[in-house]
């Protein structure tokens, strides 16, 4: 889930691609890849976020500085796009911010591949304590408009997590969670997460 260039790992080119085809493939609105990179916050907000995490894991020990400017990267950010992503945040390739506005990604989460996120997602911490406090978000899950995903918890690869569902407990790979607490639904019956 990391996006370091090195062997085996993209580079930022690439991952910038990633991010345009992943809008490409799951948007039926977007009409080019041009339109796509001029006019979709979604895809600036993760560039933009690309960038500051690049300095963000550089600014580590002495480099100081570096996380200052990653961190006012990551606010400009927030102010032209909408989306608040903190630049320790961990985002995988392929990810898809659709409508983008209120989308809030915290320092420690963690999306992997081929993630879409909709308008008004929250990947939050419940805790004021330092370390893991914020969801580990798999492959290839879904997660519905308005819906927040809380504290360090694991949503598994495949997951869908309906609109303004909160999650609060992991999420088996899968499930799709609906309802205030969340709760899994599988052919229409209901089950605890």
């Amino acid at each position: 889930m990391g996006e370091a260039a090195g062997p085996g790992r993209p580079g930022v080119l690439s991952a910038f691609r990633d991010d345009v085809r992943a809008a490409m493939e799951r948007d039926p609105a977007a009409r080019s890849a041009l339109e796509v990179a001029l006019a979709y916050p979604g895809v600036h907000a993760l560039w933009g976020h690309r960038v500051a995490h690049w300095l963000w894991q550089r600014g580590d020990g002495q480099q100081t500085g570096l996380r200052l400017l990653a961190r006012l990267l990551s606010e400009a950010n927030r102010i032209l796009t909408g989306v608040d992503i903190h630049p320790g945040a961990t985002l995988g390739p392929g990810l898809f911010i659709d409508h983008a506005t209120g989308v809030v990604i915290g320092e420690t989460a963690e999306v992997g591949a081929d993630v879409t996120i909709y308008h008004g997602v929250t990947l939050g911490g419940t805790s004021t304590s330092r370390g893991k406090r914020h969801p580990t978000i798999g492959d290839r899950v879904v997660i519905g408009a308005g819906a927040k995903v809380l504290g360090p918890v694991t949503v598994g690869a495949g997951a869908s997590i309906g609109a303004n569902a909160v999650v609060v407990k992991p999420v088996p790979p899968g499930t799709v969670v609906v309802g205030v607490p969340g709760r899994g639904v599988w052919y229409g019956q209901d089950y605890t997460i």
